[in-house]
């Protein structure tokens, strides 16, 4: 690995993202912003962080000097902790529909819904499967993205699982992101299985667990907790086996109905994604437990339904990450920035809750300790935007794109000059 230091600077404004608690409210007054500052990096790593001409006359000789002109603010990389990008097909009909009038039954009735999903997702071969993940990885990429989520759950029995969870791992290794992926298999009870839920259930966790152990697959298992997919009762011992053997949980709660946040909390999840559908009860729940709340505003906007409570949760002491939810049906935007501003003015959410959304607090709900903030010793993945004041990324909704993305201390997106 290049170990040779880099000193990049002065930015106009440096949001470390440091010292900030992992749960409940922030203000924006709470955020350390260093002016004229500069970022050493030291291989994959952050170095020291501070203002740039300090960092400069402490510098080796041998150090690069990447000195800036314009006025450019940087941050940490974003992580987007909830996506389904390894999908075959398309489900414009879908929306379509939806937007007609028809319910998600009758979608499903005309051969719309996940199943859709399912079948041409089935019909891509590995490595067509894994050049349109690592397709989509790099778009997220281009957002600033340098950490992206994962799910399988359009293959659902174990040869096609295996299919989609070993075409992440080929994308990992094209994509200039990190890809952590994460098995669905539970995404609903698939119509070619003849037995009852249960028994699809106990037959994945039988066949299917081991081997994503044996391979180093995933360390993360999630499921749908709804009544169109699993209840509670019968995923409970599914997590179970799940966490028996090691791995993370983390489950679709509470989108239409309430129960899956319960179990996320009993069975200490590290998040409960959706929560839409979540009341004071479950809000006050969620705050009282260690379980990241994970917002997905773009299947909001998809579905034409409520946001998730963010500000109850926040001000009930929530920890609150917010991600894209990238998939074929109720989420095809892909955007982070844009539907997390949405989010924010629907919600009332200030830049610090927004930002730490989408950086360190997602970085919890992954479990991953070592991104997320500009400080030393965490990974040098950055996004800088030419521009002299950071308010105007969630501002302008999206439509503000980043001048430079950088992961593990190399620079991986330039659009400095466009």
């Amino acid at each position: 690995m290049d170990q040779r230091k880099k000193l990049i600077g002065p930015f106009k404004q440096l949001l470390s993202l440091a010292n900030l608690p992992v749960k409940g409210a922030l203000k924006d007054a709470d955020m350390e912003i260093i002016e004229h500052a500069g970022l050493l990096l030291e291989g994959d790593k952050i170095k020291a962080v501070g203002t740039f001409e300090e960092l400069k006359a402490a510098i080796a000789q041998d150090t690069e000097i990447i000195e800036l002109t314009d006025d450019y603010v940087v941050l940490p990389g974003y992580i987007d902790c909830h996506t389904h990008i390894a999908f075959g097909g398309n489900r414009a009909n879908d929306f379509a529909m939806r937007n007609a009038g028809s319910s998600y039954l009758e979608i499903a009735e005309a051969g719309g819904g996940i199943w859709s999903t399912v079948k041409h997702t089935r019909a891509l071969s590995e490595e067509e499967l894994a050049d349109l993940t690592s397709r989509r990885a790099d778009m997220l990429l281009k957002q600033g993205i340098t950490t992206v989520e994962v799910k399988s759950g359009y293959g659902l029995n174990v040869e096609e699982e295996l299919k989609t969870l070993r075409a992440v791992k080929k994308a990992n290794q094209h994509s200039g992101a990190d890809l952590i992926s994460t098995c669905l298999a539970a995404h609903m009870c698939p119509k070619d299985f003849e037995g009852t839920p249960e028994e699809y259930l106990a037959g994945i966790a039988d066949q299917l667990f081991p081997i994503l152990k044996e391979e180093a697959l995933t360390t993360r298992i999630d499921a749908f907790v709804e009544r169109s997919a699993f209840s509670a009762e019968q995923t409970k011992p599914y997590y179970e086996k799940a966490k028996d053997l090691g791995f993370d949980i983390t489950i679709h709660a509470d989108q239409f109905s309430t129960s899956g946040s319960a179990l996320a909390i009993e069975l200490a999840a590290v998040s409960a994604d959706h929560l839409e559908a979540s009341g004071d009860a479950e809000v006050l729940a969620l705050a009282q437990s260690d379980v990241v709340a994970v917002a997905l505003p773009a299947a909001s906007l998809g579905i034409g339904c409520a946001f998730t409570p963010a500000r109850k949760l926040l001000d009930a002491g929530a920890s609150l990450a917010i991600a894209t939810d990238w998939n074929p049906g109720s989420a095809p935007m892909g955007k982070l920035i844009e539907s997390a501003s949405i989010l924010a003015t629907m919600e009332k959410l200030s830049n610090a809750e927004v930002l730490s959304a989408i950086t360190y607090r997602a970085a919890k709900a992954l479990n991953l300790q070592d991104r997320g903030r500009l400080v030393e010793g965490l990974l040098a993945d950055f996004v800088i935007y030419k521009t002299d004041n950071y308010q105007n990324i969630t501002y302008l909704q999206g439509a503000l794109q980043p001048a430079q993305v950088w992961k593990s201390g190399k620079k991986v997106v330039d659009n400095s000059n466009s």
